[in-house]
């Protein structure tokens, strides 16, 4: 070998003219691999250029989120015939190769009829309502936008617009996803929305410059935004208005924008608009914001913008502001040393944080760790920087188990979290940071297979232990916390000894998501836990619960099921 090499040398330094030939051609050659990768997934529509606003680009597998303009509700009427739903699972249909076949791509719609057979099935959480009009200079659909020109998919597209709280989601050249509050354009021919999605040839994503538009029925209502404003429901008028909603301004020209600036500028962070009148105030025990109306009670029209609803004398549409509300924004140590040390024991990944972020501002007072983290320090908790044992925080965040560590604790508030949930948070945690993601090579490695091994026994051993050998233990289900926060917080609160104040209660509600909340646009769209996987994890599952009911407690909540 070393003799080929020291004659192929001498050959090129006697012809340095075919050695630096070769060399190009290598480079040339490289160079047409490179750029026929990075083309690879652009959709390319003969004939119809795309406008500036459209966000296009070769080899541009995902440009991001971007904040186009202050989105409105609408109501838009439900074309006529059979209610098409989401395809939240695959459908099945004809494949690539049998759609390609001569005559059959030309029949626009009955592609599109064919297209839509994956969204005939009855399903919860979208409908689809028809293909739109597009406008790249003055768009349908106003709110976010991402595109995704290799893996878009209505799914996707649909979850992460209704986790933004938006009331719809539209799909337009395969491969771009629009969210928005109110449709401002006309319907459309169903042959006009002919392109399959880049993700999955079996739905259609729109086409040029038409939009697929969904609406999102379990859209978060209390997420619901407009704009900078988040809409929180329709709402009886309270007893004492004058008092609960203390600053008001009659607005005959009225829309949800007028009155939320008003409300704004006074620096309130409730904004509800009774008819032709526009209320601000807090949420207090006068208007707790915890007995909604149904919406069509406000349904009346805006004077001002006849695509949104402003209420009526007796029924308000309320939207919280971006003013923040500091009733419990203020937090300190504790003036004496506590005598009792209370933890707030929890799996990694079942939302200690999130738990120690609502208990701060619900006391008043900094909660302490076991151990050190300096991100959340910076981000606030500056308990974390006293030693456990310090008595000045009001509980003291761990995820030990084991007797020892236990006993050192006086009480605690269990928190658990559904394990299949808990694992991919502590996973994205691990390789991603408190709110980035784990990398899909990671999930696709050994790493994810090794993590849920490892892992997946002390979920349920971490409960058993702490139901062992605590004191005096209080079982929080991270479910039950998300879905009545009020109540909840009570409870873990009334365990602390702090005696809660109604109203600082509530203004935790409006502030409950704090700096540790990931972003949907990287869910991952398939299931990482394998059948072996889950049925370690389902056996896991029902020691736990059957130890919580020796207990005399409410077992694991119905969403932990199918074991």
């Amino acid at each position: 070998m070393a003799k080929f090499l020291v004659k192929l040398q001498r050959y090129f330094r006697r012809k340095p003219v075919r050695f630096f030939t070769l060399l190009a051609l290598y480079l040339a050659a490289g160079s047409l691999v490179f750029l026929h990768s990075g083309f690879a997934g652009e959709p390319t529509v003969p004939g119809s250029p795309r406008g500036s606003g459209a966000g296009e680009g070769p080899g541009l597998p995902y440009l991001g989120v971007m904040e186009l303009s202050r989105g409105f509700k609408a109501v838009a009427a439900t074309p006529e015939g059979g209610r098409r739903h989401g395809p939240w699972f695959k459908s099945t249909s004809k494949g690539a190769a049998e759609r390609g076949k001569a005559g059959d791509y030309g029949s626009s719609r009955s592609r599109a009829l064919r297209g839509r057979s994956g969204r005939e099935k009855e399903e919860d959480r979208a409908r689809y309502i028809g293909c739109y009009v597009d406008n790249t200079r003055r768009r349908t659909l106003r709110g976010v936008s991402f595109f995704d020109y290799k893996k878009m998919t209505v799914f996707r597209c649909q979850d992460n617009c209704a986790e933004r709280g938006y009331l719809y989601a539209g799909l337009e050249f395969g491969a771009e996803c629009y969210c928005g509050h109110k449709i401002q354009a006309s319907n459309a021919s169903e042959s006009e929305c002919n392109m399959e999605c880049k993700g999955e040839r079996s739905n259609i994503c729109g086409g040029v410059n038409h939009l697929s538009i969904y609406r999102l029925e379990l859209a978060q209502e209390s997420a619901r935004r407009y704009g900078s404003a988040i809409f929180r429901g329709c709402f009886h008028q309270p007893d004492n208005i004058s008092i609960a909603l203390p600053v008001s301004q009659l607005m005959l020209n009225m829309s949800v924008d007028k009155c939320v600036d008003f409300c704004t500028e006074k620096e309130y962070p409730l904004s509800a608009l009774a008819g032709t009148s526009c209320r601000c105030g807090f949420p207090t025990t006068l208007f707790t914001l915890h007995e909604r109306e149904d919406e069509q009670l406000c349904a009346q029209k805006c004077a001002g913008e006849e695509f949104e609803s402003c209420g009526t004398a007796e029924y308000l549409l309320v939207y919280q502001t971006q003013v923040q509300d500091n009733r419990c924004m203020d937090r300190r140590f504790l003036p004496t040393r506590a005598k009792q040390l209370v933890a707030l024991a929890s799996f990694p990944g079942a939302g200690n944080t999130w738990a120690r972020h609502l208990i701060e501002l619900a006391t008043g007072f900094y909660t302490g760790s076991y151990y050190f983290d300096g991100s959340l320090y910076n981000k606030g908790f500056k308990g974390e920087r006293d030693h456990w044992r310090s008595g000045r925080t009001i509980c003291i965040k761990t995820h030990e188990s084991g007797q020892k560590e236990i006993e050192s604790f006086d009480s605690a508030i269990l928190l658990i979290r559904n394990p299949y949930k808990a694992l991919m948070a502590e996973f994205n945690r691990k390789y991603g940071g408190h709110i980035g993601f784990a990398a899909h090579a990671h999930w696709k490695g050994k790493e994810w297979p090794e993590f849920v091994a490892n892992y997946a026994p002390w979920w349920a051993t971490h409960t058993l232990d702490w139901l062992r050998y605590g004191k005096k233990v209080l079982v929080v289900h991270f479910e039950d916390l998300k879905r009545d926060l009020f109540v909840q917080l009570q409870r873990m609160v009334g365990l602390l000894g702090i005696t809660a104040c109604e109203d600082r209660l509530l203004c935790v509600e409006g502030q409950k998501d704090g700096n540790f909340k990931r972003s949907g646009l990287r869910k991952l769209e398939y299931d990482p836990y394998t059948p072996e996987m889950r049925k370690m994890i389902s056996g896991y599952i029902k020691t736990v619960d059957t130890a919580l009911r020796l207990r005399n407690l409410s077992g694991v909540p119905d969403d932990y099921y199918p074991r």
